[in-house]
């Protein structure tokens, strides 16, 4: 009998993604490139232009690592909502393109959703999801046949956050991996604006403060580095703990890139242990930006019936500014 796999394409910023991921929800193949700067942040036009260029290729490298073949892909999975417009629709072309010449039905999926539904592969259950990445910043939980939004930023995502503090300091992008290695090398707590309203957050005044300091040149990098992430993480795991109060859940989950940060892990542990609640994280590879989650939930949506028929292709759109709240569950 032949066998059938649903390919993940993600396309939302920064990475381009391949994946694919057979019927019984093993993903087989997850890979990835990242459009990188030496300075400066990511610029949308220019991401675009590097997804169009390499994912042909990196298309054909996934399929040949997974060692199966283009007439064995039943549908493909595209992450649709939300992210950069420019990104997004290198995406959708390549699957449109995919899609009627292997004449197969495309799903597209929300890539924060997607972010919670793969924390089913560390065992999570009934999470509530703590999702910090670059644009975006927000507590959700499943509740009443909805992705509920609890929490979330009032300005900027985490992940820009400290990226545009890390640009502004010189230290090019991504920043985040290079704030946390000057964070490791300091214990030095400055105190930094802390901004929480209820379960909601705010970085852009910590950022003006830390602009400041910075231009003073009284202050290390590294001091600034470790007091960026001890305040702004302290914030994230004070409101998901608000979260699972009110929820009454009994699991924290992290998503996002940020989540890969080992002290935003580490308190987020202590606080599930002093709650008596089970912290989950999934593994690097999937709290980046990565197709292998779009497949996921793209094979969880293809058994339910939710994909658009390549006939019906005029129906498929991106949706750059779809929240969470806005995703018609029917997979559940």
């Amino acid at each position: 009998m032949q066998k059938k796999y649903i390919i993940g394409i993600e396309t939302t910023a920064h990475t381009f993604g391949v994946a694919v991921i057979n019927e019984e929800r093993k993903i087989i193949a997850n890979e990835r490139d990242m459009y990188k700067t030496e300075k400066g942040g990511i610029i949308p036009v220019e991401a675009a232009k590097h997804h169009k260029e390499i994912a042909e290729n990196l298309y054909n490298e996934t399929l040949k690592k997974a060692g199966i073949e283009e007439k064995e892909i039943i549908a493909i999975a595209i992450s649709n909502s939300p992210g950069l417009a420019p990104c997004l629709l290198e995406g959708m072309r390549f699957v449109k393109k995919k899609s009627l010449k292997l004449k197969i039905p495309i799903i597209p999926v929300n890539h924060c959703v997607a972010h919670l539904e793969i924390g089913e592969i560390t065992g999570s259950k009934d999470p509530v999801l703590l999702y910090c990445s670059g644009a975006n910043t927000q507590i959700v939980a499943y509740e009443a046949n909805k992705f509920r939004i609890f929490g979330e930023t009032l300005d900027m995502g985490i992940g820009n956050f400290i990226d545009t503090f890390a640009r502004y300091a010189g230290l090019g992008f991504p920043g985040g991996p290079k704030i946390a290695e000057f964070a490791d090398q300091s214990k030095n707590y400055i105190e930094l604006p802390y901004s929480i309203k209820g379960m909601d957050v705010a970085f852009s005044g910590m950022l003006t403060k830390l602009k400041q300091m910075l231009e003073s040149r009284k202050y290390l990098i590294e001091d600034l580095s470790f007091s960026l992430q001890e305040t702004a993480f302290s914030m994230l795991i004070e409101a998901a703990e608000r979260a699972l109060a009110h929820t009454g859940k009994k699991e924290l989950l992290l998503g996002g890139g940020v989540a890969c940060n080992s002290r935003l892990q580490e308190m987020a542990k202590k606080m599930c242990e002093e709650r008596g609640c089970k912290m989950f994280c999934p593994p690097r590879e999937f709290l980046v930006d990565n197709a292998g989650m779009i497949a996921y939930l793209g094979l969880k949506m293809f058994k339910s019936d939710v994909f658009i028929r390549p006939e019906e292709l005029d129906k498929l759109d991106i949706n750059p500014r779809q929240r969470t709240d806005e995703v018609e569950v029917k997979w559940k």
